[in-house]
């Protein structure tokens, strides 16, 4: 409802309480999106959002608000239409600065998500997405430290160095740390993001078009880490973490890898290749592996790593799965909830390693189609031997049509619910 006060607008956004306060949320989120329409047609610049009664609702009004202002066109050179709204103000009852501050920040860190995976992957090579890193967390307490092919190879990371096989550019491994001097664990929590800047499927080739031709975002978990660390980083959590981000393209040509052969990993076990287009999983191996000699308290994966998992919950949800206890993934999963990013365990049975045995390694690179995420999440798990957690962001990361707040392409999807779980954790 709007009414013209003739000096400013008066808009007046109504929602109806839902079955749960997160749900209640959301709605306040989508109610926000649907305001950013009005404003948008009504060219309007500023904004104030003022509540009188419940603060909180002013925050995740402005949340949706704000994520639906997001607009990626810095490739256009004619007609370019940036959003109108420029400002947004908030005040309400008992409604602090830092809440403001914090929400801000997140924010902020979601639209930097959003660009890293909206980038066209002429734009984006493994050395360039390190330095677009490197570029986002400077200023911040991130310390990004980037390990090249030479520091790569000494590491024996033969699953990254295969995929990396066909390219002409050199992969990258990005250590990303955030050790603030008030930390509150003794043990970091380490978070992996898969990094293929361009996936091309190698020689078992994706289909074209409605595959191949978004692939740009199949680094969209390796967007997701360092816009975390960002965020954490800015709202100054007393939390420890680390980011490990391996990063390549996946390409075809006579130098690549093929289905068939067999590489040695970085931890020394042998994985005989099927499909070429299962390759996130042999990069996130490497890192899950390496992440051991930080003793971590919890690792987290963040893929694009199936289109089962796509399919099995659509771009309603994320698929989870892992060994962490159960206290650790209810508070994933209520973060999740928080941030409308909500998460559907599968199972880990012992009983799906028989989907990745190898009659001449010792363990193949993917199973049968039936339970595909979940074999994926059967080979991760081979490289872990502390608390672990995957999610697979693959039908949230990259929207092709609009979703309200969540807009159109790249989503951020996952930063909003890392950094709530993990603001929980320093604090609990």
């Amino acid at each position: 409802m709007t009414i013209n006060k003739l000096t400013h607008q008066l808009y007046l956004v109504l929602t109806e309480p839902k079955k749960s306060g997160t749900l209640t949320q959301e709605a306040l989120r989508k109610a926000g999106h649907a305001l950013h329409q009005r404003l948008t047609a009504d060219k309007v610049e500023s904004i104030a959002l003022v509540d009188s009664a419940d603060a909180d609702a002013a925050l995740f009004v402005a949340e949706g608000l704000v994520l639906s202002n997001y607009s990626f066109q810095g490739y256009k050179t004619e007609k370019a239409t940036p959003p109108v709204l420029k400002s947004v103000t908030i005040s309400g009852k008992n409604l602090s600065a830092t809440q403001v501050t914090e929400l801000g920040n997140l924010l902020d860190a979601v639209y930097h998500t959003r660009d890293l995976v909206n980038t066209p992957p002429n734009m984006q090579t493994a050395s360039i997405l390190s330095e677009q890193i490197t570029e986002m967390l400077s200023g911040t307490e991130v310390k990004v430290e980037v390990l090249d092919l030479v520091q790569i190879q000494s590491l024996k990371m033969g699953g990254l160095l295969a995929v990396n096989q066909a390219s002409d550019e050199a992969p990258t491994f990005n250590i990303l740390e955030y050790k603030p001097a008030n930390a509150t664990n003794t043990q970091p929590v380490v978070l992996v993001g898969k990094g293929v800047v361009y996936d091309t499927g190698g020689l078992s080739i994706k289909p074209t078009p409605n595959s191949m031709d978004y692939m740009k975002s199949d680094m969209s978990g390796a967007a997701s880490v360092a816009g975390t660390l960002y965020a954490l980083a800015k709202n100054n959590i007393p939390l420890h973490v680390i980011g490990l981000i391996p990063a390549t393209d996946n390409l075809v040509s006579d130098k690549g890898f093929m289905p068939g052969d067999v590489i040695t990993m970085h931890s020394g076990h042998t994985v005989e290749v099927l499909n070429t287009d299962a390759e996130g999983r042999l990069i996130l191996a490497d890192a899950l592996h390496f992440a051991k000699r930080y003793n971590p308290a919890l690792v987290i994966d963040i893929a694009t790593l199936t289109g089962a998992a796509a399919r099995a919950v659509g771009r309603e949800g994320i698929v989870m799965m892992g060994t962490a206890n159960d206290v650790l993934k209810t508070d994933l999963k209520f973060a999740g909830d928080m941030a409308h990013e909500r998460l559907v365990e599968l199972p880990l049975w012992e009983e799906y390693h028989e989907h990745i045995k190898s009659d001449i390694a010792d363990i193949k690179n993917i199973g049968a189609a039936e339970a595909g995420a979940i074999s994926a999440g059967k080979f991760l798990e081979f490289f872990t031997n502390y608390p672990w957690i995957h999610l697979d962001i693959a039908g949230t990361a990259y929207l092709l049509s609009p979703d309200s707040y969540r807009g159109k392409h790249a989503t951020g999807s996952s930063v909003r619910l890392l950094y709530h779980f993990l603001s929980s954790q320093a604090t609990a």
